[in-house]
């Protein structure tokens, strides 16, 4: 049965008051509001999830808030993931165009806050029961010791697989290391006919190899890069040789790795890929799967050092350019989206992963077996350098990973690349290693 968003606890009409304060500007006072039926305002929130598989669940919850919020229009905007950071900093540049509003990767807040584009949070009704988040997603959103934004949903990779496959393979639980996958994944072939692993040519999905030999992107405290250690090349030599040896399918192209890995899965045409909670409702539905039941989930496996994968999620944030009349209705509207009901909701709908500790609570959620799976991948995670450059460390590492998984050049020539770039365009002041 389709579940609705109906039930959600709608916020108490107390009154709303928020100090906010752009980057370097002195603080301004928002209007105070008693009445949820008298406040009224026209927002545009621009969401970054995915339309088909996401949206729909967001625009319910849109209504729900209206609901008690009958005055507040939102202009609920669809933007692809992709476009987004540089979309929202040239629009915040040009001071045209910006949301109000905007579901952001959890890197790019230091970077926007760094660049006068984000409202500080701190006193306002956001983070009056702040103490109810996960200190980790909540840490990406501090920067220079003031708040600029609260989690929308915390994340990290795993290992994904096919229950079935394994099961028909002899294969009794996941793998916990990466040389497990490979033996795992000759078994899957040989019994089966299936393909055992795919990994996809993205610098993101990669970081699990590079963190399994004790690796980094860089080192914040020293300044210094180090992409291309020792540690990061026999991370990276690992995901190469699972590809050459036929362990993990060759992706296609670049354009065409994540999307392919998506539909080979969901077809049960390879038995494992390293993703994240965010495709749970897309595997759910994918008729062919066989059902959520069907859906393994694991630790990302372990390399020499240790198993670890990336914190990811996404924050709500408010742009420091708008208009003053709307901060009110702006802070309304977050704090429900932002609740541990509507926070319980996305997590039974789409298997997102809760950022409140409160949401846990919450029946549907504590007997949810998918993101009872999940909490200890999560709570394993490793943590990103929250730094202003974090979100621009991947273009290069996504052309690393398209060359060391496609087109089979050198690790060590590729992440002497990566350092590179990284030392010319993106953390210059930092020593390359």
């Amino acid at each position: 049965m389709r579940r609705t968003a109906r039930g959600i606890a709608v916020l108490a009409s107390a009154a709303i008051a928020l100090a906010v304060t752009a980057c370097g500007n002195d603080a301004t006072e928002a209007p105070t509001k008693t009445d949820p039926a008298a406040l009224s305002a026209e927002l545009t929130w621009w969401d970054t999830s995915d339309p088909a598989n996401e949206g729909p669940a967001f625009k319910e919850l849109i209504t729900e808030f209206n609901k008690s919020y009958p005055n507040v229009k939102i202009n609920y905007q669809s933007v692809p993931f992709a476009d987004a950071q540089n979309k929202f900093k040239t629009a915040a540049a040009a001071k045209s165009g910006a949301p109000d509003i905007l579901r952001a990767e959890v890197a790019w807040v230091p970077e926007f806050a760094s660049l006068g584009y984000l409202y500080n949070l701190d006193g306002s009704e956001l983070l009056a029961d702040e103490s109810d988040y996960f200190a980790t997603p909540m840490s990406a959103n501090k920067f220079e010791g003031k708040t600029y934004g609260v989690p929308q949903v915390t994340d990290s990779l795993a290992l994904m697989y096919n229950k079935a496959i394994f099961t028909k393979a002899g294969i009794a639980e996941a793998p916990k290391t990466w040389a497990d996958v490979k033996t795992a994944a000759a078994t899957i072939k040989a019994k089966t006919g299936t393909d055992g692993l795919f990994i996809n040519a993205g610098g993101y999905f990669l970081l699990p190899f590079i963190y399994g030999e004790g690796g980094d992107l860089v080192d914040t405290a020293a300044k210094k890069i180090v992409v291309n250690s020792e540690a990061n090349v026999a991370g990276i030599k690992i995901a190469a040789d699972l590809v050459k040896s036929g362990a993990a399918v060759k992706p296609p192209s670049a354009k065409d790795s994540y999307g392919t890995m998506m539909t080979l899965f969901k077809e049960q045409k390879v038995a494992m890929i390293i993703n994240g909670p965010w495709e749970v409702n897309n595997v759910r539905t994918a008729p062919a799967f066989g059902g959520i039941e069907n859906l393994g989930v694991a630790a990302v496996p372990a390399g020499s050092a240790k198993a670890g994968a990336p914190v990811g999620g996404h924050n709500y944030v408010l742009y420091s350019g708008m208009a003053q009349d709307k901060a009110a209705a702006a802070i309304a509207f977050v704090k429900f989206m932002s609740s541990a009901q509507s926070q319980a909701f996305l997590a039974d709908k789409l298997g997102l992963l809760p950022t409140r500790k409160s949401a846990y609570e919450i029946d549907k959620v504590k007997n949810n077996a998918v993101i009872a799976a999940f909490q200890p991948v999560v709570a394993s995670a490793v943590a990103r350098p929250w730094i202003p450059e974090g979100g621009q460390f991947f273009v290069a590492l996504d052309t690393m990973a398209t060359e060391v998984l496609i087109q089979d050049k050198d690790v060590k020539t590729s992440l002497d690349g990566v350092a590179n770039t990284y030392k010319t365009e993106v953390v210059t002041a930092y020593t390359a290693s």
